[in-house]
């Protein structure tokens, strides 16, 4: 699906910043055509791929209540991320954690961050950021949409008790196509 209407795909000489990604994910979010597009599901969420700037990757997803990413990281890409519809949170590390060669990493206190994503807030994020995003509502679907460069090319995902952050799973793009 294109969000040709919200945001013409245009192809650069150079890779999108976030500010470009923010930008491309703020226009598709005010397409009311697009966000009424997509199709959701009462138990598990559901998404499209759209056509992002630059040769970035981007998705518009729908979040039924109670539902989240658990934690996890984008690897090498930035990205930004804005909420279309109900709200959003976004739990997040203040923290630069090694990319790679560990498994568990103890936390210092004062690292955690918290955002409420309402209807037309996001952000914008840089490299190995790692975070969960939540829909905490009882009775009611949040949309959002990303954007992510380069296209993802892989995720991480992590186990966390208290101060404890494990590494568990690795993903690529062939295990979610």
């Amino acid at each position: 699906m294109s969000v040709s209407s919200a945001a013409p795909a245009s192809v650069s000489a150079s890779a999108p910043t976030q500010a470009e990604l923010f930008d491309f994910v703020r226009r598709a979010v005010a397409d009311a055509d697009l966000i009424a597009s997509l199709p959701l599901d009462p138990e598990g969420r559901t998404w499209v791929r759209l056509e992002g700037p630059g040769g970035s990757e981007a998705w518009l997803i729908g979040w039924p209540p109670g539902t989240g990413t658990g934690w996890h990281d984008h690897a090498d890409s930035v990205g930004a991320f804005m909420t279309a519809s109900g709200e959003l949170r976004e739990n997040s590390l203040a923290v630069r954690l090694p990319t790679d060669g560990w498994t568990t990493l103890e936390l210092t206190e004062g690292v955690d961050r918290e955002r409420r994503l309402a209807t037309g807030q996001g952000r914008a994020f840089g490299r190995h950021h790692v975070h969960e995003v939540l829909n905490e509502s009882t009775d009611r679907h949040a949309v959002s949409v990303h954007a992510y460069y380069p296209p993802l090319p892989r995720i991480r995902r992590y186990s966390r008790t208290a101060q404890t952050l494990r590494l568990e799973q690795v993903e690529r793009p062939e295990d979610w196509q």
